[in-house]
């Protein structure tokens, strides 16, 4: 077996770490305490337009869908009783794990607060887009159940070009249109569900959080390019959430600034997120939530995951410059851009929204696969292990392509079967020899 060079870099532990751990306990607490907290409580998904039900007011309280059923999956004997509530009322198996999760907590009327369990909150209206199979009729589901106005729109235009997005020449208008009619739709059902006046400004600011956030967690992803890599995805999973949680917020747009600084300052001093970094890898899909403990496994052969298409692009905004290279997309504020009048706002806001990496796999594994290849060249990448998730449908499409297409180009590539939020079908020793069989691949063996 070929053994590779070993060279001890330094580490340290993420000085906003605790930051980012009381912005997310805050957020769920905040969500449920309506005695201390007054104001309106929305749902829908971690991809949902948040910046637009901003226009109603500062006292609004957003529960995301995806991150709350990944926090459900983190406790496996918890989920698993939520998991068998949505179940036992007719919920098929094979359907989306985080919504199986979701509705169980509300069937059982018990809302996840952390380590504490209490009622599921009132919720006023239900704001959800559509791009996911599920993603409607989960929150049909809920506006059935509990009685909840909703209103929902179509984000699938087809596939987005990143080169188009560095040309600043944006999508063809119809598309744009297309998405914005039905938001100024959307924005009419605000006013008369919840008797508010809608304010254009409180919009444009929360526009303005959210494409400041996305922009620097691309960039602190980009920053994860350098030898050593600062953070590790294990970590990200801790940084990248607070995204999926409230992009549109300031606190979050504030803290990803803080945490690209803090990630800038680490590259510049050499730091690491594993002291043997040897051997870099990159993964696809969710992780499952409740076996977090594979990542520090692959610590024990020298090798770090450097991200994934998933902790990347899923609140991350690029942009590819003419020679390939991907990097943080620039904000429209950045480029002069001033948002003047509703249609306007609404429009940069489409251009900018539809243009998140994650979006277009649902239009063709090839767009995938290229996506993966760029990452493995710039992000010097040694092998790619990808997830056969079968909790989630949209980040599984084309997988077995995405393997194939990079195994051409000589790209080692991993595949395992599990599922990001039901043990029930995650075999951790399974999955531990596959491992080690990869680990051989690469030309890696255990560290002393």
């Amino acid at each position: 077996m070929t053994t590779k060079v070993l060279t001890r870099y330094l580490t340290e532990p993420f000085q906003c770490w605790g930051k980012a751990k009381d912005i997310r306990r805050r957020y769920y607490e905040r969500f449920a305490d309506t005695e201390n907290f007054p104001g309106l409580r929305w749902v829908g998904s971690a991809w949902t337009a948040d910046a637009i039900p901003a226009g109603l007011g500062a006292d609004l309280y957003l529960l995301t869908s995806e991150p709350y059923g990944a926090s459900i999956a983190f406790d496996n004997a918890l989920n698993r009783r939520m998991q068998e509530e949505a179940e036992s009322r007719n919920w098929a198996h094979d359907l989306c794990a985080y919504m199986r999760s979701y509705l169980g907590s509300m069937y059982q009327d018990q809302y996840v607060m952390g380590e504490k369990l209490v009622p599921w909150p009132h919720v006023d209206f239900i704001w959800q887009m559509q791009i996911c199979c599920t993603h409607s009729k989960w929150y049909q589901a809920v506006s059935e159940y509990k009685g909840v106005p909703q209103f929902y729109f179509d984000i699938g235009v087809g596939p987005y070009d990143l080169r188009r997005a560095a040309a600043a020449e944006g999508m063809e208008a119809g598309k744009l249109q297309y998405v914005v009619n039905q938001w100024l739709d959307g924005i009419d059902f605000l006013e008369k569900t919840t008797g508010r006046t809608f304010d254009d400004e409180k919009m444009f600011r929360a526009m303005e959080n959210e494409f400041r956030s996305t922009s620097l967690w691309a960039e602190i992803c980009t920053l994860n390019k350098a030898v050593p890599a600062p953070m590790d995805e294990k970590s990200m999973y801790a940084f990248y959430v607070l995204g999926t949680l409230n992009k549109a917020s300031k606190e979050v747009a504030d803290f990803y600034q803080e945490l690209r600084d803090e990630v800038a300052d680490r590259v510049a001093r050499g730091i690491g997120a594993l002291a043997t970094e040897r051997s870099r890898i990159i993964s696809d899909s969710q992780p499952p939530w409740g076996f977090l403990s594979v990542y520090r496994y692959m610590e024990k052969f020298g090798v770090v995951s450097v991200g994934s298409l998933y902790t990347f692009g899923l609140e991350g905004i690029f942009q590819e410059d003419e020679d390939g290279t991907l990097r943080e997309r620039i904000t429209p504020m950045d480029r002069g851009i001033e948002l003047e009048d509703r249609e306007q706002a609404l429009t940069l806001y489409a251009d900018w929204f539809l243009s998140k990496p994650m979006y277009q796999l649902f239009y063709g594994s090839c767009i995938k696969s290229d996506l993966m290849q760029k990452m493995v060249d710039q992000w010097k990448v040694d092998g790619v292990i990808i997830h056969l998730n079968r909790g989630c449908e949209g980040t599984v499409i084309g997988s077995m392509e995405n393997r194939l297409a990079l195994a051409e180009t000589g790209v080692p590539v991993m595949t395992y079967e599990g599922n990001m939020g039901d043990e029930r079908e995650f075999d951790m020793e399974r999955v531990m020899h596959r491992i080690d069989s990869f680990m051989e691949t690469l030309g890696l063996d255990k560290l002393e």
